[in-house]
């Protein structure tokens, strides 16, 4: 069955050409935001996030009803991955657990001064890092205090990323214990070879046991990350991935590109570039894995994530109800979010922030007793107002002219002029459909769909510093 899966998934993969690679595939952002966090400005501090967290706590125009989501980063990882671009602390002595869980208690004690405890909380998550990192009284203790600041719903979303190699099936059954109904395994590729060069060695065997139990032990979503363009990485290979995850059926899948950038990340220095597959091996790669999960009965949510029907992130998107933010895609549109601990990043209302990225300035700025915010920035009604433009882009592949102008009160053709000329090449390509009242992504165009999202980005008009940036394939 594997080899079948694994040859339909190669027959069945659409390639584009070597001239389009050329022309779109460019490094650009993959738009968890907009403006993307690269925009974010430092003149955006604790005191701009203690103002719009009042705001919203009077309820005022930013609604003090609406849901929170509440993200929780953890940075400790035992083991370094070269490919990983998270912020991260590398080490074996887990004693340094205990300062950081102190910094976050009297982080979430600044944020309840300014907001006042009990607000609803609709989803949690917990990042890394290795949140598992934690031990199980220390897991306990982080998801006591967020009981006791917010009021988590019974229905409420509750997950956790897990490193296969850290956690047992007893580890699993405390989790749900605890109220976490959702959780991710951090797969990226099976094949022995390139778990080699990415030194990051875990068997296809110990994540099936460990899905087989999350699975009876009632998790209500299962999630697989994999990772195409690593190292050794083939399209047959990436072939044999796909299809074991397929057997093992999670009900997500999020499939990301690797992104390249040694220049901004020590880590990735340890992977040799000869090694990485080409352009249009990459392409080959998605185009395969996107065959391959249809073929298993799987959703194309967007860009980079996989659904099963009757999973709420499927549901979300025939429902036209899909949202993109820092996680990836989401169910909740326009949900405030919290981020907690060194480097996360939150949106309150029309603002985003982001905390320091140092642990020492983490500490340091909460025994000042203020909040650890690095920088952020308020948006603009420019920024609104193509924010809904590139998110409709890579939610749906298609904008409405009609619901942007009236939620915005402007002419799409005359305000978007210049970005509507930008899409003639792309359109000319068979990659987008301009039609008299909206923009419709095809299906090749899916490849590129960043690339077209960037046609509104007006922080990179005039001033494309894209280096920055993972490239598009």
């Amino acid at each position: 069955m594997t080899e079948t899966i694994e040859r339909e998934c190669l027959e069945a993969a659409p390639v584009l050409s070597e001239a389009l690679l050329r022309r779109f595939d460019t490094p650009g952002p993959r738009y968890t935001s907009y403006p993307t966090a690269d925009r974010f400005v430092e003149a955006f501090g604790p005191a701009e996030l203690n103002h719009v967290l009042q705001q919203r706590a009077q309820g005022g125009a930013l609604g003090s009803a609406t849901p929170l989501s509440v993200y929780v980063h953890i940075p400790f990882c035992e083991s370094l991955c070269y490919y990983c671009a998270c912020n991260k602390v590398i080490t074996r002595h887990h004693e340094r657990a205990a300062e950081y869980l102190d910094a976050l208690d009297a982080e979430i004690a600044l944020l309840l001064a300014q907001m006042k405890p009990g607000h609803a909380v609709s989803q949690l998550h917990f990042g890394g890092g290795s949140p598992t990192f934690l031990s199980d009284a220390e897991l306990q203790r982080v998801m006591q205090a967020l009981r006791r600041a917010f009021a988590i719903g019974e229905g409420a979303e509750m997950s956790i990323e897990i490193d296969p190699r850290t956690v047992t099936p007893q580890r699993l059954a405390y989790f749900r214990e605890l109220g976490l109904n959702r959780i991710s395994f951090g797969v990226q590729d099976f094949d022995p070879q390139v778990q080699q060069a990415v030194h990051r060695v875990q068997p296809f065997e110990s994540v099936r046991d460990l899905m087989i139990s999350a699975r009876e032990l009632g998790y209500k979503s299962i999630n697989a990350d994999l990772i195409y363009g690593l190292p050794r990485q083939t399209p047959g290979s990436f072939a044999r991935t796909v299809a074991q995850i397929g057997e093992l059926r999670p009900d997500r899948i999020a499939l990301y590109a690797y992104a390249h950038l040694p220049q901004r990340f020590k880590p990735q220095r340890r992977i040799a570039a000869a090694e990485l597959p080409l352009a249009a091996q990459r392409v080959a790669m998605l185009g395969g894995a996107i065959a391959g999960f249809l073929q298993r009965g799987y959703q194309y949510i967007g860009m980079d994530h996989f659904a099963l029907p009757d999973d709420a992130l499927a549901v979300a998107k025939r429902q036209g109800r899909l949202h993109r933010n820092f996680q990836g895609y989401s169910t909740q549109p326009d949900c405030d979010l919290i981020g907690l601990g060194v480097s996360a990043i939150g949106k309150v209302g029309a603002s985003y922030y982001q905390n320091v990225k140092a642990l020492p300035e983490y500490y340091d700025a909460l025994r000042q007793g203020q909040l650890p915010v690095q920088r952020g920035i308020a948006l603009t009604r420019d920024d609104l107002l193509r924010r809904a433009v590139i998110m409709a882009l890579m939610c749906q592949g298609r904008v409405e002219f009609e619901s942007i102008e009236l939620a915005h009160l402007i002419d799409m053709r005359a305000y978007f002029a210049r970005e509507l000329e930008a899409l003639q090449p792309m359109a000319e390509a068979g990659l987008v459909q301009l039609e008299p009242g909206a923009i419709q992504v095809s299906a090749s165009g899916w490849y590129i769909v960043r690339a077209v999202a960037m046609v509104f980005d007006r922080w990179l008009q005039g001033n494309p510093q894209r280096e920055r940036f993972s490239r598009v394939i």
